[in-house]
This record gives C-alpha cells, sequence and structure tokens, in this order.
C-alpha cells in the first residue's frame, strides 16, 4: 500500500481556517504598534487607492443579491491587506535578520515538501504497480493546480542563496538540489500556469540587468536538470520496469484553455450586464456553473464581481508597484548586497504568481493568497523609498484598525459558524446540483441557491 504523507492543514478547507487565524494574529501584530510605525509603509496616493477601493466594494456587497458573502469576500481582501502591511512592518523591525528567518523558513518548506514527495515515489516504485497515475506523488493540497502555484511563489525565492556571494560551497551544492527536486515536483505536476508564470519573470529579470540574469542562468540549469531527472524517473526507470505511467507531464503540453472559455464568457457578460459595482464580491460563484466558482481569470474576476472602476484602482495601484521595484531592481542590477539580490528574487516570485493569475485562481486560493501578502509585504519591507511619508494622521490611522478589525473579526466568526456545518453544506451541495466541488470561499465554494 502506498505511503500517504499530508500534513492537517492540506485540504482547503482547513487552509482558509488557518489563514483566518493567521490574520487574526496579523491584527494584533499591528494593534500592538503606534501609529508611526504602523502607518508608514503606504503613501497617501496608495492609502487613498485603497480607501476607495474598500468604499467600491462595500457598495458592490450591500447591492449584491447575497450582500453576507459579498462581505466576507470584502472582509477577506482587507485582512490580506492588512497582513501585507504586518509583513512589512515584521521585515522593517527585524531587517536583515527577518531576511534569513524567512529564507530558512522557505528552505525547510520546500524540503520537507520534497522529502514527502521522495517518500511516496520510493515506495510507489518499490511497489511497481502496473499502472503509475504522477497525481498520487503530489499530496498535501486538494488540486494539484494549487500546488503548482505555491512553486511559483517559491521557485523563484530558492535561487537567492545561489545567488549570495558569500555563501560557502556545500550551501550552494545543497540549495541547488533542492531547486533541482523542486523543478522534478513542478514537472511532475504538470502546472503549465507555473510554466508561464516563470517564462514571464524571466523575461522581464532579462532586461532588468546583470543580477537578473545571474537569476535566468541559476533557473536554467535547475530546470534542466530537473526535466532530466523526469525523463530518467518517469520514461527510463518506468519502462525498465515495465509500468505504464498516466497523468504525464507530456499530457499537459496542449494549448487548451481546460474549461476556461465558458468561466471567461461568463465573466465578460456580468461585466457588461453591470459594469459599474459588479454583482459583488464573490458574486461569480453566485451564478451556478458546472466547471468553476471563480473565472480563473484575476482581472475578469475582479471586474465582474467588483465592478471596472475597482478594477482599474487596483491594476494602477499594482502597476505603480511593479514599475518602482523594477526600476529599483535595475538601478541595483550589479549590487551584491544580500537585499538587492532578494529583492530580485521577490520580485520574480511577485511577477509569476501575477502572471499565472490570468490563468488560474492564485487570488482565490487561501495559500496562495497568504503568500501573495508575504511577498508584497517583504517587498514593502525592503523598498528604498524617494522620500520618507508624510507624517501619518492619528483619525486616518485608528480608522483604518477600525476597519480591519471588523473585517478580520467578521472572518473569524464566519469561520466558526460554518466549519462545523460544512459536511452538511457539501451534501446539500451534491443534492442539488451534483458533480464535484468548486472551491471558493469553502471547498464548496459555490453560494448560488437553487430555486425550488
Amino acid at each position: 500500500m502506498a505511503v500517504s504523507i499530508s500534513l492537517p492543514v492540506s485540504g482547503h478547507d482547513w487552509q482558509r481556517s488557518i489563514q483566518a487565524l493567521v490574520l487574526l494574529t496579523a491584527l494584533g501584530f499591528m494593534a500592538s504598534l503606534t501609529p508611526l510605525i504602523a502607518a508608514r509603509r503606504l503613501d497617501g496616493l496608495s492609502g487613498t487607492a485603497c480607501s476607495l477601493m474598500t468604499l467600491l466594494g462595500l457598495c458592490s456587497s450591500l447591492g449584491a443579491r447575497q450582500p453576507q458573502w459579498g462581505l466576507v469576500e470584502l472582509s477577506l481582501a482587507v485582512g490580506l491587506c492588512l497582513a501585507a502591511l504586518a509583513f512589512s512592518v515584521a521585515r522593517v523591525t527585524l531587517s536583515e535578520e527577518g531576511d534569513r528567518a524567512l529564507l530558512l523558513f522557505l528552505v525547510l518548506l520546500c524540503a520537507i515538501k520534497t522529502f514527502q514527495f521522495l517518500v511516496v515515489g520510493l515506495d510507489v516504485f518499490m511497489t511497481a504497480p502496473a499502472v503509475l497515475d504522477t497525481d498520487r506523488l503530489i499530496a498535501g493540497f486538494s488540486n494539484k493546480r494549487f500546488y503548482g502555484q505555491f512553486q511559483t511563489f517559491t521557485l523563484p525565492l530558492l535561487t537567492l542563496p545561489l545567488l549570495l556571494s558569500h555563501a560557502q560551497r556545500s550551501t550552494r551544492v545543497l540549495v541547488f538540489s533542492l531547486l533541482a527536486l523542486w523543478w522534478l515536483i513542478c514537472i511532475t505536476g504538470g502546472t503549465r500556469g507555473s510554466w508561464l508564470g516563470m517564462g514571464a519573470a524571466a523575461c522581464v529579470l532579462f532586461i532588468a540587468g546583470h543580477s537578473g540574469k545571474r537569476w535566468i542562468a541559476w533557473q536554467l540549469l535547475a530546470v534542466a536538470l530537473g526535466i532530466t531527472l523526469y525523463w530518467l524517473l518517469f520514461n527510463v526507470l518506468t519502462g525498465y520496469l515495465g509500468i505504464e505511467v498516466t497523468n504525464a507531464a507530456s499530457d499537459r503540453l496542449t494549448t487548451s484553455l481546460s474549461g476556461r472559455g465558458p468561466l471567461w464568457q461568463q465573466a465578460w457578460d456580468m461585466i457588461r450586464e453591470r459594469p459599474w459595482l459588479g454583482f459583488g464580491p464573490m458574486h461569480f460563484a453566485d451564478i451556478h456553473n458546472p466547471i468553476a466558482a471563480h473565472p480563473h481569470q484575476a482581472i475578469l474576476q475582479w471586474a465582474c464581481e467588483w465592478g471596472i472602476p475597482s478594477t482599474l484602482l487596483v491594476m494602477w495601484l499594482v502597476g505603480r508597484g511593479l514599475w518602482a521595484t523594477f526600476r529599483l531592481v535595475r538601478e541595483r542590477a550589479d549590487s551584491n548586497d544580500p537585499v538587492d539580490l532578494l529583492r530580485v528574487c521577490l520580485f520574480a516570485s511577485l511577477i509569476g504568481a501575477l502572471t499565472q493569475s490570468m490563468v488560474d485562481g492564485v487570488i482565490v486560493m487561501p495559500y496562495s493568497q497568504l503568500w501573495l501578502s508575504l511577498v508584497v509585504g517583504w517587498l514593502m519591507g525592503i523598498h528604498v523609498w524617494k522620500s520618507e511619508p508624510a507624517k501619518p494622521n492619528a483619525l486616518i490611522h485608528w480608522s483604518w484598525m477600525g476597519i480591519s478589525t471588523a473585517a478580520v473579526l467578521f472572518l473569524v466568526y464566519v469561520v466558526i459558524r460554518d466549519v462545523p456545518h460544512l459536511e452538511e453544506r457539501n451534501k446539500l451541495y451534491q443534492q442539488q446540483y451534483g458533480g464535484h466541488l468548486q472551491p471558493r470561499f469553502w471547498a464548496q465554494g459555490v453560494i448560488a441557491i437553487k430555486p425550488d
């Protein structure tokens, strides 16, 4: 019997519950700070944009068919922004000690998941089954695409020790081996969005200067070794043992949209019907379809649920942050300072994730949402500001803290309210609609109520 190693928080619902606890911790951390420390991570324009987005989200939620679910999604967005600010302040407080702690956490986490993959793979090959389903090797997430999202965030960051000039040779060998194995797992999972995201990151870093090209060189070496290992394991070794491989990576080398076409059409129709405030946050899931509870495209999702004005604000905010970071990466392209090299890796991680969000649910899955907050927050924490932000206004600070407190506590309430009844909720969905579960806030994320 194959060995199955899975963390207790591996399922979507458990990850959502843990996410609520993380946001509650971030709230406590930010509440313990003085207004001066807590408010200096955003300039006036960005703060105004966030405030307008929150106001538009509130109006959209209150006008939605199910306001409570709209407020849940709005609260989640506010909580994730709070988490990003908390990570930013933590980086400023801990300085380079925080960078080392982040790197150690990342390496240990990827090493644990790699060990899990190797143990399960060894057990499978020892039993020598007639048919090997590669999906059996990808454990810890309810869908292997969610694993791919996690790897899109972490593959760029694992390159950091290889870029550091002071890293020992033995450390580089170990980290490079881990990076190659991490690529092996990514190839085995066959998530095309990860390849798209990493390709986009490589293209951006290629024009970002010397440090970006060094990052690309290490990634190309690791992916080449990862592909070689995959070929040896799932072509040479399986052929020698007479094992048939199903769900192979080569089966995913297609240009099909994998059912996204109808989802994007539904989102587009929703945008045309309600362009200003949308149908309400989370309300793509209020119109049932047999495929998914979100459109697998971040811009379409935000536009059809929150409205076009809010979408333009988000795009402006994201573009402004990316441009500021890109300029800083280019200005310091020849620097060997660990902070500047960390910025390169974080920037690649963010570019990869945002690119993948154009074809996948990066902004929907709880684990990916937390990683997005971490990467954005850490980039803010190491950003070199052209000028010191204005002295924070106490009224604005405490108003923001009040909104954040209400949002996070509401999320905690929803988790406590729903967790005991999730199994019942899943059964009701199966009775009404049948088919597979469609993740959104919960693993069964459809909020549409079938009329009697």
